[in-house]
């Protein structure tokens, strides 16, 4: 799974914007924050429910509820917004392979019969 993983560079540019506020106290997470934002990657990637994350991702109840509380405090958003101002236009590409369109997307009409190819007989 190391291919898939984030490399140094990238968690340097990361992890600043995922360190807690220490002026707002609490106690220090039991878990790295590396790890749970490798295991909010697999979730994203796989496409399975948290409940069945991986061990080495650490504890899945950490990562969903970690996830849910960056979320609500816009710590994603903030990623975002740094990570953007960052970007090389130039050097963008979106494939259509990963760009699907809905099915209510491809132009046909509500109530008609998806197009069929007429059957051939083999010779």
């Amino acid at each position: 799974m190391a291919r898939k993983m984030l490399s140094d560079q990238q968690w340097a540019r990361l992890a600043p914007a995922l360190q807690g506020d220490p002026s707002k106290g609490g106690r220090p997470p039991l878990q790295a924050n590396q790890v749970t934002v490798e295991g909010i990657r697999w979730i994203a990637r796989t496409g399975d429910p948290g409940r069945a994350l991986p061990s080495e991702f650490g504890n899945w109840n950490t990562v969903c509820q970690r996830f849910r509380r960056w979320t609500k405090a816009g710590v994603f958003e903030q990623l975002f917004n740094r990570l953007a101002g960052e970007l090389q236009w130039d050097t963008i590409m979106v494939d259509g392979t990963f760009v699907k369109a809905h099915q209510h997307g491809t132009g046909a009409q509500n109530g008609d019969p998806p197009a069929t190819s007429p059957v051939v007989p083999k010779p």
